[in-house]
């Protein structure tokens, strides 16, 4: 049987899916220069392929069948897999029916089709609703998939053979430009567990099944392979808690020293789960990046859906840590939580710029469907074009500020962040103290600039 893999290319904006958003995916148009320019640098260091579809490629490989990958056209198969999202469900619906119309058998699989079946049920033949392994492998033994097809949730996940990174024809796999960071054309991404252990309402990661862990030996033996295919890979370990459990991960590190691996890693934890020698040991082993969220300054904001708060002073802490070692860092932020007032937000903003993190990523709290928040924040919904439920959108009445402030405190977020001259100072690591003086200089009259420009357009600044 040959077996296309479809992960369509999207038009219009900076679109990520697989397991962004916990497969809903994200979509961030450009507003602003800084933004462009933010979105552009992204798409080349942020584009990497499918997990999803490679552990599927491996599947049916594995059973003697023939892989296709396509990001964009329709090619001959007897069966297609569509990677499903909800910021461009139309377009892979409009892929999904002129595959059909060619004569493929097609299918999706992802959180959105899971989760949003009524999106996706008229354009194919069968959905997997689930993690989509267990399905495919009745797939690939011979079963005719059809409507929907419930996929049970792998419990032994050393039992899943290694994704094929060869099988999805991805040139940027083969063709990295080596930087300090990411590699120019993005990594390999790597899950050494599936789900999250923690609660936080408004995240889509944990509503497709219960946490589960891989064993430290299973994952070492597929860094062996990337590492003998691959010269000094760089991999993106795509938990969202990948120091959950300490000794499990400083019996990784210790698995990619002892089996003299070569390559450069980062992953996406709390901050509360690190500590100096745990970051020793984890730099030690290839750790390039860590990405980690903050959301928001307000403990009480962050109980209200859930999460657990970090104190201030372990997060700068942390931060001081990761410099010192040249560990680059990217805070993420949540705007609009229900608390959230022009001030507190304009507080966060001025946080953001005082943590130094190397990056930060700037969002608008978003009620994904499915998950507790969007059950408790529903009846606030204005929102109906489900596209739009990209983390970059304002999408419910919020109980302080228009969807029109939202929109540009936003855009104020990444432009204070980014158009800035210490950001340039901390992205070079620059250490003088005579040049930083006078980098912080410039940024008080950056700040002054952005001040007039926001006034301009809006009734009251962000304050300083």
């Amino acid at each position: 049987m040959r077996i296309v893999l479809a992960d369509l290319r999207a038009t219009g904006g900076l679109v990520s899916k697989d397991t962004v958003a916990g497969g809903f995916g994200s979509r961030q148009v450009p507003r602003s220069r800084t933004t462009k320019i933010y979105c552009f640098l992204k798409g080349r260091f942020h584009a990497h392929p499918s997990v999803q579809l490679a552990y599927i490629a491996a599947i049916c490989a594995r059973k003697g069948h023939e892989v296709v990958w396509t990001d964009n056209e329709v090619v001959q198969g007897d069966v297609a897999v569509v990677l499903s999202s909800l910021v461009d469900y139309r377009h892979e619906t409009a892929w999904a029916d002129a595959a059909r119309e060619s004569g493929l058998r097609v299918g999706f699989v992802g959180l959105a089709a899971s989760k949003l079946p009524e999106l996706f049920k008229d354009h194919a033949d069968f959905l997997i609703i689930g993690e989509p392994e267990s399905a495919i492998q009745r797939l690939a033994a011979g079963e005719v998939l059809a409507g929907l097809c419930h996929s049970d949730p792998i419990a032994d996940l050393d039992s899943l053979p290694f994704p094929r990174w060869d099988l999805l024809q991805n040139r940027r796999l083969t063709r990295r430009i080596a930087t300090g960071g990411r590699p120019f054309g993005g990594g390999f991404p790597l899950l050494t567990s599936r789900s999250c252990p923690e609660f936080c309402t408004y995240c889509p990661h944990r509503i497709l099944a219960s946490y589960r862990a891989r064993s430290v030996h299973n994952v070492a033996e597929e860094l062996l392979q990337l590492c003998k295919r691959y010269s000094r890979p760089y991999v993106v370990f795509r938990d969202p808690l990948f120091t959950e459990q300490r000794e499990r991960c400083l019996a990784l590190c210790d698995a990619i020293l002892d089996r003299g691996l070569e390559l450069r890693f980062e992953c996406e934890t709390r901050l509360d789960h690190l500590d100096e020698p745990l970051l020793d040991r984890m730099h030690a082993a290839g750790l390039s990046m860590i990405t980690f969220g903050v959301e928001a300054i307000s403990s009480q904001t962050l109980r209200k859906v859930g999460r657990r708060p970090t104190p201030e002073g372990h997060q700068r802490g942390i931060m001081s840590a990761c410099t010192g070692r040249r560990i680059l860092t990217s805070a993420y932020y949540v705007l609009g939580f229900l608390q959230d007032t022009w001030d507190s937000v304009a507080v966060t903003i001025d946080y953001a710029i005082s943590l130094e993190s190397t990056f930060a990523q700037f969002k608008l709290l978003t009620p994904y469907p499915a998950t507790p928040l969007w059950r408790q924040m529903q009846p606030l919904v204005f929102e109906e074009d489900w596209q739009k439920f990209d983390g970059y959108t304002p999408t419910f009445k919020h109980p302080n500020l228009s969807a029109e402030e939202l929109d540009f405190l936003l855009g104020a977020a990444y432009a204070r962040f980014y158009s800035r001259p210490s950001w340039l100072a901390n992205y070079w690591r620059i250490q003088k103290e005579p040049i930083l003086d006078w980098v912080h200089r410039m940024d008080l009259k950056a700040f002054a600039a952005h001040s007039r420009k926001e006034i301009q357009v809006m009734s009251r600044p962000v304050t300083c």
